[in-house]
C-alpha cells in the first residue's frame, strides 16, 4: 500500500519535473547552472529536512502522521508550478514540494523496516521502490500525452498534476495501518544528541559516508533532460528520457532487492557505481539520441541496483528505535552532497560543456568505489 502511495505521488511529481528543466530553459531563459541550483536545492532540502522527520517519528513512536504532513505538502505545491511566472516563483514550488518529500521520507523509510521481517526486508525496500518507480515512469508518458494534446502548453499540462497527487494523501490516510512497535518512543527531545548517535555503529557511519561521495556522482536528471535536448530531442518528448530510466530502474529495483537478501552488499553497491561510471562515460561522450538512451538506461540500471540497497544497509546497522533518526542522518549527508554536485554540474555545463559534466561525475563515482573497496565498517552481508 506504501508503495501504491509512493507511485500516485511519482505519477504526479514526474508529470511537471519531466518537463520542468526544458520550461525553465526555454519558456523563462534560465541558464543550466540555475536549474543546477534549483534542482540542487529543492532535492538537497529533501534529504536534510529527513533528519529531523525521522528523528521526530522515532521520539513520538509514530511515523504515518508524518508522512501524511509530508504527501500533504507535496500535493498542495502542485498548482504552484502552473502558476509560476519565473525561476524564483518555480524555486519556491520546488522548495515546498520538496520539504513535503523530506517530512515524509524517512518514516516512511522507517515504517516500511517496521512492517518488513529482517529476511525479507530488501525484498520489501526493492518493491516499495519499484511500485515507486512505476509511478516515475508514468508520469512522464502522461506529459508527453498531455502536451501533444495541449500543443506544447507546459502550465495546462502542470495542472493535471494535482488530480495523482490528492490521491496519493487519500490513500495514504484510509489505505495504511501503523503496527504498533511501542519500542521508539522517547519523548519530545532535540532529534539531534550525543547519547543517540553514540548508539549508531561505525558499519552505519561507514554507510553514511559512502552514501555521501556516491550523492556527489549522482546529480540531478535533470542534467539527462538538457543532454537529451542538445542531441536534438523536441520539447514535447522530453520526459521520454525519464521514461527510459525509471523502465529499466522499475524493472530492476524488486529483483535486486530480493538478491541484496542473499548476496553481498558491498558486491552490490560497488556493481551500481561501476554501471554508473559507464552511464557518465557514454553520456559525456554521446554524439546523438541513441548513445543518449543507452547512457540514460544504465543511468536507471544503477539507480535500480542501489537506492533499495542503500536504504536496507541503514536498515541493517542501525538500532530499531533509532531507524527514524538513522535514515534521516543518512540523507542529512546525502543531501549536502547533492546540493554541491547539481551546483558543479551547473557550473561545469555552463563553462567547459556537458561532456565534463558527466566526466566529473565518473570522478566521483570511482572515489566512492575505491572507498567502498579499502572500507572495512560496513558488516551487513559484506
Amino acid at each position: 500500500m506504501l508503495g501504491f502511495v509512493s507511485l500516485f505521488m511519482d505519477v504526479s511529481s514526474e508529470l511537471i519535473h519531466s518537463l520542468l528543466p526544458v520550461f525553465l530553459v526555454t519558456s523563462l531563459g534560465a541558464s543550466a547552472f540555475a536549474v543546477g541550483m534549483i534542482e540542487g536545492i529543492a532535492e538537497s532540502t529533501a534529504l536534510i529536512v529527513k533528519v529531523f522527520s525521522g528523528a521526530i517519528s522515532d521520539y513520538v513512536g509514530k511515523r504515518k502522521f508524518l508522512a501524511v504532513i509530508g504527501y500533504g505538502l507535496g500535493a498542495v505545491s502542485k498548482p504552484l508550478f502552473a502558476l509560476a511566472g519565473s525561476v524564483d516563483w518555480v524555486l519556491a514550488a520546488r522548495f515546498t514540494d520538496r520539504i513535503g518529500k523530506g517530512i515524509r521520507g524517512a518514516p516512511r523509510d522507517a515504517l516500511v523496516a517496521d512492517l518488513a521481517p529482517p529476511e525479507i526486508r530488501g525484498a520489501a525496500f526493492g518493491l516499495r521502490q519499484s511500485l515507486d518507480t512505476v509511478g516515475a515512469f508514468l508520469g512522464p508518458l502522461f506529459a508527453i500525452g498531455l502536451m501533444l494534446a495541449w500543443d506544447g502548453d507546459f502550465r495546462t499540462v502542470f495542472w493535471f498534476a494535482v488530480i495523482p497527487g490528492f490521491l496519493a494523501v487519500a490513500l495514504l490516510i484510509f489505505g495504511v495501518e501503523e503496527p504498533d512497535t511501542r519500542a521508539a518512543a522517547r519523548g519530545a527531545t532535540s532529534p539531534i544528541q550525543r547519547e543517540a548517535l553514540s548508539e549508531l555503529s561505525s558499519a552505519y557511519w561507514f554507510v553514511v559516508v559512502a552514501g555521501a561521495i556516491f550523492s556527489l556522482a549522482r546529480f540531478s536528471e535533470a542534467f539527462l533532460l538538457l543532454r537529451a535536448q542538445q542531441q536534438g530531442l523536441p520539447d514535447s518528448f522530453a520526459p521520454l528520457v525519464l521514461v527510459v530510466m525509471n523502465v529499466v530502474y522499475a524493472l530492476s529495483a524488486y529483483p535486486v532487492g530480493r538478491l541484496a537478501d542473499r548476496i553481498s552488499h558491498r558486491a552490490l553497491l560497488g556493481a551500481g557505481l561501476a554501471t554508473l561510471i559507464v552511464a557518465d562515460l557514454v553520456l559525456a561522450r554521446a554524439s546523438g539520441l541513441p548513445a543518449v538512451a543507452l547512457g540514460v538506461a544504465l543511468w536507471g540500471l544503477h539507480m535500480g541496483i542501489t537506492q533499495g540497497l542503500l536504504a536496507t544497509m541503514v536498515a541493517d546497522t542501525a538500532p530499531a528505535q533509532l531507524r527514524g533518526t538513522a535514515f534521516g542522518f543518512f540523507n542529512l549527508a546525502s543531501g549536502i552532497a547533492m546540493l554541491v554536485a547539481s551546483a558543479l554540474a551547473g557550473l561545469l555545463w555552463d563553462n567547459l560543456g556537458a561532456a565534463a559534466t558527466f566526466y566529473a561525475g565518473a570522478a566521483f563515482s570511482l572515489a566512492a568505489l575505491i572507498l567502498l573497496g579499502f572500507g572495512r565498517g560496513a558488516k551487513a552481508r559484506a
